[in-house]
């Protein structure tokens, strides 16, 4: 569903910035406001997470890995 959203007190170097932006594109502000965002979001998420979970996996690949049910077997015989 599209929507309106403003954003009000941007730091007026940011607004210069834009302002070039916009204009090496040759776009309006908001064609380049429309082009950023989804860019600046296209990272988030999951995406990220599953980069950096097969990151964490590959570097403890040559580990003792213990599964987690006989550490909770463990603690709770200890008991």
């Amino acid at each position: 569903m599209p929507g309106n959203r403003h954003v009000r007190i941007l730091d007026d170097e940011l607004i210069s910035r834009l302002k070039i932006r916009t204009a090496q594109h040759e776009r309006s502000a908001e064609a380049e406001h429309r082009e950023i965002l989804p860019q600046a979001l296209a990272n988030e998420g999951g995406a990220v997470f599953d980069d950096l979970a097969a990151e964490l996996r590959k570097l403890t690949a040559s580990r003792k890995h213990t599964p987690s049910e006989a550490l909770l077997r463990e603690d709770r015989d200890e008991r």
